[in-house]
């Protein structure tokens, strides 16, 4: 183990995702510029008893490519997507895992809930068929760190291994506290990321009631209307499920062993409101303190960020919230008549992925720096004075210096992560 040094460089060098866009970088990354939703009828279950059919659904997804038969039979899809993408991003990285670097390289991949479909599954075989139906694997393949523990027996990486678990900022998180746990020198690679599968029944019902899920903003419009991140007819958020995986590296390393380095990780924060379970603190202050300490501890100027990700997930209160978090950061250069700092709400297309919002996110992110071109954020078609930001409704490509992606959870979880353009040395 090396020593700390807060002064180490973190780079991303691979990149994986599953999403309701595409089950592969290129293809979720071209969809996202090319405006295309994932949103759909749900499938999973029958909606016919709820008043909203919508969902972000993962479709032609074969777990067998990314994991053995037994394996598959004793999980579900939340660990099958994480699997996925982990490796998907190894592979992008060009990191071969051995003997001799094996202790070095870490995990650090969560989830919001796990692997709920296995405990509704297990139940009802006990209330169908009795004690002994239940699976005896069910529990260690359903538990919210599954997924890390699986990637390191699939990938042999058994440095530091963790599941970090805040609600929606799961991922943004998990990709924050990688860098750190880099610079405080248990480990100089990490596997990071997040996943989940949320498109239960039950969960369906429970958000409904809560009164979160949306609606198109008229009769007729199509159900991919429905997820309008601050848009003024915005009426709640889309769950979508899927995956995000990224290698953050010590930035010395990767250059010495000629790694494709996509962006570097320059900032971190992480908060809590203290408030409520569902609501956001007034003023999004939690969010605005996660902001500016992600900008904060790095010294990244607030006038040099061009581009945010937000959480963005098309409730009236959230978006709310967020945008005043927003402004109470970066100020009037938020302004949509100031057109200088970008919002690209790409949950308009994936949806709210919950605990992998904040990996996919981080995805799309790192891919804005890297290939200096901004997703325009889809159904965005009536500004909202009580939310006034740059929403791009077009892609565009433009200098992006640095960009931010910002996640905020339920239980009052804040994340907010920055990365910069790689530009050598």
């Amino acid at each position: 183990m090396r020593q700390p040094d807060y002064s180490r460089r973190v780079v991303v060098t691979g990149l994986g995702v599953v999403s309701p866009v595409g089950n592969d970088t290129q293809t979720a990354w071209n969809n996202l510029l090319n405006g295309v939703s994932g949103l759909g009828v749900i499938s999973k279950f029958d909606s016919s008893p709820y008043p909203t059919h919508v969902s972000g659904e993962v479709h032609d997804f074969d777990a067998s490519l990314w994991m053995d038969a037994k394996a598959i039979r004793r999980s579900e899809s939340a660990m099958w997507y994480g699997v996925s993408a982990a490796k998907q991003a190894i592979t992008d990285a060009g990191l071969e895992i051995s003997d001799e670097n094996r202790e070095d390289i870490g995990v650090i991949f969560g989830s919001g809930a796990g692997g709920q479909q296995l405990m509704i599954d297990n139940w009802h075989l006990l209330q169908d068929k009795g004690p002994r139906s239940v699976a005896p694997t069910f529990i260690a393949n359903g538990l919210v760190d599954s997924t890390s523990g699986m990637i390191a027996i699939e990938t042999g990486a058994i440095g530091h291994n963790m599941c970090i678990v805040t609600a929606c900022s799961t991922g943004t998180n998990c990709v924050g506290e990688a860098a750190e746990l880099i610079r405080r020198g248990d480990v100089h690679t990490v596997i990071a990321g997040s996943t989940e599968m949320p498109l239960l029944e039950v969960a369906h019902a429970g958000f409904g009631n809560m009164r979160g899920l949306g609606s198109p903003r008229a009769e007729g419009e199509p159900l991919a209307d429905t997820s309008r991140p601050f848009d003024r007819t915005r009426n709640g958020f889309v769950l979508g499920e899927g995956a995000g995986g990224l290698i953050l590296e010590d930035l010395e390393l990767a250059m010495a062993r000629g790694a494709h380095i996509y962006a570097e990780v320059v900032g971190y924060g992480s908060t809590a409101d203290g408030h409520d379970m569902v609501q956001p603190i007034e003023r999004g202050s939690g969010s605005a303190r996660a902001m500016k300490i992600a900008l904060e501890r790095r010294g990244v100027p607030a006038d040099e960020v061009d581009v945010i990700n937000p959480h963005g997930t098309s409730t009236p209160v959230g978006d709310n919230r967020e945008a005043e978090a927003i402004w109470t950061v970066f100020g009037e250069r938020a302004s949509a008549s100031k057109q200088s700092l970008l919002v690209s709400a790409t949950k308009s297309m994936t949806g709210h992925m919950m605990g992998a919002a904040g990996a996919f996110e981080a995805f799309a992110t790192v891919m804005t720096v890297a290939e200096q071109t901004v997703p325009g954020t889809i159904n965005y078609r009536e500004f909202d004075p009580a939310c006034d930001l740059w929403v791009t409704t077009e892609t565009i490509e433009r200098p992006v210096r640095f960009a931010l992606s910002n996640n905020i959870g339920l239980g009052g979880h804040n994340g907010a992560i920055i990365f910069k353009r790689w530009g050598g040395r």
